[in-house]
């Protein structure tokens, strides 16, 4: 359990760090701006090079919805949840340090500014409401699910898993960064919403309640369709 539990640490460091680096640094550069498809092609990028890294280690799940999906689908037991969500969280809140620190570098950084936080309403990219982001965030969690326990599940093309899932989490960054900035994953929303001030934390309960919904709900959609009789 330690080495499971310090490969989800190490995991969720390098998706939030690359992720949300890739926000906060590289998306808005003048002239060399990623955008927005670089920033979801690198969400994908850190948990494709993870899956491959550490997947034969603790299954790289780097997401605390993604665990209870993952046991709402019987495919985790649920007395390993504590250790790996609170892995999880540590690893999302050390990267968020580390961005901060390197941003801070810049003359004028504010992350008052954002912080590559998570928001509805007057904190959504697009300005969308609440419900918006609320079916969103669900949607999006409970397909990421599918994906998740369909590539992963044996009778799938062994290999390619990491693949399927890296491009499945570009895919929901390219629909859903103007919706809500993408969460589908508390722990990413915790470790950078800490350094962005109070508006991101009074608003950071969503990105933990609409996942965990929709990462149940893709959990139990993928255990009634795809079970063995």
């Amino acid at each position: 359990m330690d080495r499971r539990v310090g490969a989800e640490f190490l995991g969720t460091f390098w998706l939030v760090l690359g992720g949300c680096g890739s926000a906060v640094l590289a998306a808005a550069v003048p002239e060399l701006g990623i955008g927005l498809a670089g920033v979801a092609l690198a969400f994908g990028l850190t948990v494709l090079t993870m899956a491959f890294a550490i997947g034969h280690i603790s299954g790289c799940h780097l997401n605390p919805a993604v665990s209870i999906g993952l046991w709402a689908g019987k495919r985790f037991p649920g007395r390993d949840l504590p250790p790996y969500i609170l892995a999880q969280l540590a690893g999302a809140i050390a990267a968020g340090l580390v961005l901060f620190i390197i941003a801070s570098g810049k003359a004028g950084f504010d992350p008052l500014n954002g912080f590559a936080s998570n928001g509805y309403a007057d904190r959504s990219p697009g300005g969308y409401s609440l419900l918006s982001c609320f079916i969103t965030e669900v949607v999006m969690t409970a397909v990421f699910l599918v994906v998740i326990l369909g590539a992963t599940d044996r009778r799938a093309p062994q290999g390619l898993a990491p693949v399927a899932i890296g491009l499945a989490l570009t895919l929901i960054h390219l629909i859903s960064i103007p919706v809500t900035n993408t969460s589908v994953n508390p722990a990413r929303s915790t470790g950078v919403a800490l350094f962005a001030g109070s508006g991101a934390l009074k608003q950071l309960w969503l990105f933990w309640l609409a996942p965990i919904i929709g990462a149940m709900l893709g959990g139990t959609i993928y255990n009634a369709l795809g079970r063995e009789d």
